[in-house]
């Protein structure tokens, strides 16, 4: 999916979440602020170092990460 490209991953980076473009933003952090009513507008102004696409990707890597099933390895 190319907008997961926007989605990045640094330990160094809040902890190792997953973060918009390797900014100190969270999926997580998008993901909240559209449950509570944030506009993508709203974001944006609040945001003004994101880009519109950016919104899009976190929820497309959130939707695509609820629909992941953990399986834990047998142990030998």
């Amino acid at each position: 999916m190319a907008q997961l490209d926007r989605i990045t991953f640094d330990p160094n980076v809040m902890g190792g979440k997953p973060c918009i473009r390797g900014m100190r933003v969270t999926v997580g952090t998008i993901v909240g602020l559209i449950a509570s009513g944030a506009t993508p507008e709203e974001i944006l102004a609040d945001y003004p170092y994101l880009e519109a696409e950016d919104i899009p990707a976190a929820l497309s890597y959130a939707a695509w990460r609820a629909e992941e099933i953990d399986v834990p390895l047998a142990r030998p």
